[in-house]
C-alpha cells in the first residue's frame, strides 16, 4: 500500500503484467537509500547496484531487493546490473572525488548510457542540479558536469527524464544541512554575497515523489524537467526561516562583497562539518538564481493530495522529534525543532545535527540483577555517585534560572516507572534489567538524555555501557556542552563506577 509520498501514482508493468523493475544506483547515498523504500512501497521489484554491498546490511529493505555489487566503472558488472531491468535510476556522482571529477561523471555516464540502450532498458531516470537558464556566467564546474551528464543520458536513445532539483530539504542533504549548521551555529554572521541569490527549494518528500512518478511516465515523455517546491526567495530569507521554524533566535546576516567563492568555501567548511571539497562546490553553484523555469512536470506527475510541501513544513519534517525507542538512530515524526533528525545508513556521518556523547563501559563480576538494583536507585536520597556534589551544583544553577533543580526527588527510593519524574530527570524508557534512560529535564540549551544499558557476560559478571547524549540548539548549545565538559571527567567516571561496582 502506497505511502503518502506515492499516493495517488501509477505503477509501470511489464509485458508480462508483472511490476515493473527498478534498478536504483548510488543506493549507499543520500537520495538512493530513501527512494529504494519509496519504490518497494509502492509496488516496485527493485534490484541495487552497489560498490560494497556490506553497508548496505543496515537498511530495513535489504532482504526485499536483489543486489549487485561493483564499480561504476566495471562494465561487465554494469550489464550484469542492467539486465531485465525496466528502468534504471541514475543517481551517480563524484563530487567528494579529488581531481577531475567532472571527466569521471562523465565517462560512467557514457558507459552507463550505452550499457543501458544494449540492455533495452524502457527508462533511465536521472537527478540532476538545476540550471539557472537567463545568466550569461559560466556553469560552475559541479552545474556543468550534471548538466552534461544528463545530456549524455538524454542522447543515449533511452528515453530519459532528467529531475533537475536546487536545494534539497532533508536531513542528510548536503545543501540542508549546509543550511543547518550556519543557521544554528551563527545568531550573527557576516556572509558572501551568494546570500542574496533567490532559490527554490524542494522537499525531500517531492522530490522523492517525482522520482518514483517518472517511471511509470510514456515512453515519448523524454527530456529535462526542474523541480521546486512552493516558494521562491533569497538564500538569507531561507536561513531566517529556517531559525523561526527551528524556533531560533532572529538571525542578523550582513553579506560582504569581498567574500569570494574560495573564501566563503573555507568559511563554510569551518563553521560546518560539510567537508570542505563538497562545500566548495556547492557554493560555486550558489553563484547562479536556483529558480525552477516553469512547471510542467506537475502536468505529468500529479501533486500530492495537500499539494507541494511548503518549505517550513519542510524544515519541520526534516527536525523530528527524537522517538523513545532508541536515541542514537531513530526518531519520530513528531516536530521538535532543534532536536537531530532521522540519520540513515545512507547519510553521511556529518549530517544530522551535531550529537556529543559521553560513553563510559565498564565490566564487573556482579550480576545483571545486583547492578540493576544500583542503577535503579539512582538519584534522590541515593545521590549520583561520589561526585554527588557536582550533581547538587548543577542543581542549584537550574533553580537559579527557573528549573527544577533536584527539589524533586523521586517517587519511590529503590524502584522507577516509566513516566517517573527523578530530581530534574524524567524516565524516558525502562527495561527492568537491560536498559534505564533518564531524558533531562534542566534548564538548557539542547536536549540530554543518560543512559544505562547492561549485558550478562559469558561465564558470569555484567558490561556496564553508561551514555550521556546531548543535543545542542543553536551556538549557545555548543558552548553550553563545552563549558560543562571539564566536570564530565568527574562526573560520568564516577557515576559508572559506581553502577558497576558500588560506593566504595
Amino acid at each position: 500500500m502506497p505511502d503518502s509520498i506515492t499516493a495517488g501514482l501509477p505503477l509501470l508493468r511489464n509485458a508480462s503484467g508483472e511490476s515493473a523493475l527498478c534498478l536504483v544506483t548510488g543506493a549507499t547515498g543520500y537520495i538512493g537509500g530513501r527512494l529504494i523504500s519509496e519504490l518497494l512501497q509502492h509496488g516496485y521489484r527493485v534490484r541495487v547496484f552497489a560498490r560494497n554491498a556490506a553497508r548496505l546490511s543496515e537498511h530495513s529493505w535489504i532482504s526485499q531487493v536483489e543486489v549487485v555489487e561493483g564499480d561504476a566503472t566495471d562494465s561487465k558488472a554494469l550489464a550484469k546490473a542492467l539486465k531485465g531491468v525496466d528502468v534504471a535510476y541514475y543517481l551517480l556522482h563524484s563530487l567528494m572525488s579529488a581531481g577531475d571529477f567532472e571527466s569521471q561523471e562523465s565517462s560512467m555516464a557514457t558507459e552507463f548510457a550505452k550499457l543501458a540502450k544494449t540492455a533495452k532498458v524502457r527508462r533511465m531516470v536521472y537527478l540532476g542540479g538545476m540550471i539557472d537558464q537567463r545568466t550569461t556566467e559560466k556553469l560552475s564546474p559541479h552545474m556543468h558536469s550534471r548538466q552534461e551528464t544528463g545530456e549524455i543520458l538524454r542522447d543515449s536513445g533511452v528515453p530519459t527524464i532528467e529531475l533537475r532539483a536546487g536545494v534539497v530539504i532533508g536531513s542528510g542533504s548536503a545543501s540542508f544541512e549546509m543550511l543547518r549548521y550556519l543557521t544554528e551555529r551563527l545568531p550573527i554572521m557576516t556572509t558572501p554575497r551568494w546570500v542574496e541569490t533567490r532559490i527554490q527549494p524542494i522537499a525531500i518528500r517531492d522530490v522523492l515523489r517525482y522520482l518514483v512518478g517518472a517511471a511509470a511516465l510514456p515512453a515519448e515523455v523524454s527530456g529535462d524537467f526542474d523541480i521546486g517546491g512552493p516558494e521562491v526567495f533569497t538564500y538569507r530569507k531561507m536561513m531566517l526561516q529556517y531559525a523561526e521554524s527551528a524556533g531560533l533566535r532572529k538571525r542578523i546576516i550582513i553579506p560582504l562583497p569581498f567574500l569570494t567563492p574560495n573564501l566563503s568555501s573555507g568559511w563554510v567548511g569551518l563553521v560546518t562539518p560539510v567537508p570542505f571539497t563538497l562545500a566548495k562546490r556547492l557554493v560555486a553553484s550558489l553563484k547562479n538564481e536556483v529558480v525552477a523555469r516553469d512547471d510542467s512536470i506537475r502536468a505529468l506527475i500529479a501533486d500530492p493530495v495537500g499539494g507541494l510541501t511548503p518549505f517550513k513544513r519542510a524544515v519541520q519534517l526534516a527536525l523530528k522529534k527524537i522517538k523513545e525507542a532508541n536515541v542514537e538512530t531513530s526518531w519520530s515524526s513528531a516536530s521538535l525543532p532543534g532536536a537531530p533528525s532521522d540519520p540513515l545508513p545512507t547519510d553521511p556521518n556529518w549530517a544530522g545535527g551535531s550529537l556529543y556523547t559521553d560513553v563510559r563501559t565498564l565490566e564487573t563480576a556482579d550480576t545483571p540483577e545486583v547492578v540493576w538494583a544500583r542503577v535503579e536507585a539512582i538519584g534522590g536520597e541515593h545521590g549520583y555517585s561520589t561526585a554527588s556534589w557536582a550533581w547538587q551544583l548543577r542543581g542549584v544553577l537550574d533553580k537559579m534560572v527557573g528549573g527544577v533543580g533536584l527539589r524533586r526527588g523521586r517517587r519511590d527510593p529503590d524502584h522507577l516507572i516509566e513516566g517517573d519524574a527523578l530530581d530534574f530527570w524524567r524516565v524516558e524508557a525502562i527495561a527492568r534489567g537491560k536498559l534505564l534512560r533518564l531524558r533531562a529535564e534542566m534548564k538548557m540549551p539542547g536536549l540530554a538524555w543518560l543512559e544505562w544499558r547492561l549485558e550478562p557476560l559469558e561465564g558470569g559478571g555484567t558490561r556496564v555501557i553508561q551514555r550521556a547524549i546531548y543535543a545542542p540548539r543553536g551556538l549557545l548549545g555548543h558552548a553550553y556542552w563545552w563549558s560543562v565538559w571539564p566536570m564530565h571527567g568527574f562526573v560520568f567516571p564516577s557515576m559508572a563506577k559506581n553502577a558497576a561496582f558500588g560506593k566504595r
